[in-house]
């Protein structure tokens, strides 16, 4: 052999050798199994009939440190569902917050040492329709985005995607007369009076408010408009696989449908869209999914761009996209990387999440 080339060989199989060294270790290992045990159990009231109170107990099993975006974990403020609930069969609907959210910060972890457990009590007939009497059946199934073990390893599954915090079902009998009344006050209380302009409510806005949050519906607009055309033209680029996945007729009607609703929503003027100023949160925005079209945008909101990757006219489709009377979507993961990773590890979720609604419509950087 030429010594030139044995050199030259030798030098690619050194380099090949060290990217691939270096992905490695840049690349985030995943657990090899769940380490979060849950229980959960009925509460009783005082008079001995359950209102909808359940006791969940989650376990660190693993003799390492875990650590778990507080969202993630039951609440007495849920910041998404994590709970699946059906009465006589029938999936019951959710009624708390709906939350778009950015990368979490190191104070959004909680912590779990090895073998320690977390105990909590969860009203579910705050968040969720226990009006009716009948036979329940609960679930915790929370999605662990971001979680991790102090070891580096993520909690995600061999698919890529992140493996899910489950209880066994509970089944328990609630009285919906009780229910009703202990719950009505619980639940999100719709801002009150409020300001149209352009026909567009805005409660608790300055003026410069206003004025930014109305150019971010002007621009939603925009969007929503364009990906509905696009989808109506029944294109199948890029664009449509990177946040959806694989094509499938049932699939691609789906999310067709979705943005036309999306569309009608925001095309509304005359006041049914409610933008809410008065949350001081630090992520983006939040909706009542059975409260349209209220949005209430926090603060990370108004230090978005206007349009461009999580920007503030995304922020609304992906608010939109929430409410049952629309497209009824979840928040199955977060960021474009989640997206994106979801799209090609499960389809069917991926057109139920709204990051990948938003991140469609945003199509930054552009895709055909």
């Amino acid at each position: 052999m030429n010594k030139a080339l044995g050199r030259t060989l030798a030098t690619s199989t050194v380099l090949a050798t060290a990217i691939a060294v270096a992905a490695a270790v840049a690349a985030p290992r995943n657990a090899p199994f769940n380490p979060l045990q849950v229980r959960i159990a009925a509460v009783n009231a005082k008079a001995g009939d359950l209102l909808g109170a359940v006791e969940i107990v989650i376990t660190n099993t693993s003799n390492k440190v875990v650590r778990v975006p507080k969202w993630q974990l039951p609440s007495d403020f849920p910041e998404t569902s994590l709970f699946r609930i059906t009465q006589d069969g029938k999936p019951v609907a959710y009624e708390g917050a709906q939350v778009k959210r950015g990368l979490p910060q190191a104070e959004d972890f909680a912590i779990l040492r090895p073998q320690q457990s977390l105990r909590t009590v969860v009203d579910l007939s705050s968040s969720y329709d226990l009006s009716k009497s009948g036979n329940y059946e609960v679930a915790l199934a929370s999605p662990l985005q971001y979680a991790s073990l102090s070891d580096g390893s993520m909690l995600r599954s061999e698919r890529g995607t992140p493996m899910v915090m489950r209880s066994q079902p509970l089944k328990l009998w609630v009285d919906g007369s009780d229910v009703l009344g202990a719950a009505k006050a619980a639940k999100g209380k719709p801002g009150s009076g409020g300001t149209v302009v352009n026909g567009v409510s805005y409660v608790g806005c300055s003026t410069t408010q206003i004025s930014t949050a109305g150019n971010a519906v002007i621009a939603a607009r925009n969007y929503s408009e364009n990906a509905k055309n696009y989808l109506n033209s029944g294109a199948t680029g890029p664009r449509y696989g990177t946040w959806f996945g694989a094509y499938t007729s049932s699939r691609y009607s789906t999310v067709r449908g979705n943005f036309t609703a999306i569309d009608t929503a925001l095309d509304q003027n005359a006041g049914q869209i409610k933008i809410n100023c008065g949350c001081n949160q630090s992520y983006y925005a939040y909706v009542y999914p059975t409260r349209p079209y209220e949005i209430f945008v926090c603060r990370a909101f108004w230090n978005a761009p206007l349009t461009g990757t999580d920007s503030k006219a995304g922020t609304l489709i992906h608010e939109t996209s929430h409410f049952n009377a629309v497209a009824g979507t979840d928040d199955i993961v977060y960021g474009q990387s989640g997206a994106k990773s979801l799209a090609l590890s499960d389809p069917a979720s991926a057109i139920q999440n709204a990051d990948s609604h938003e991140y469609f419509a945003e199509n930054t950087p552009q895709q055909n």
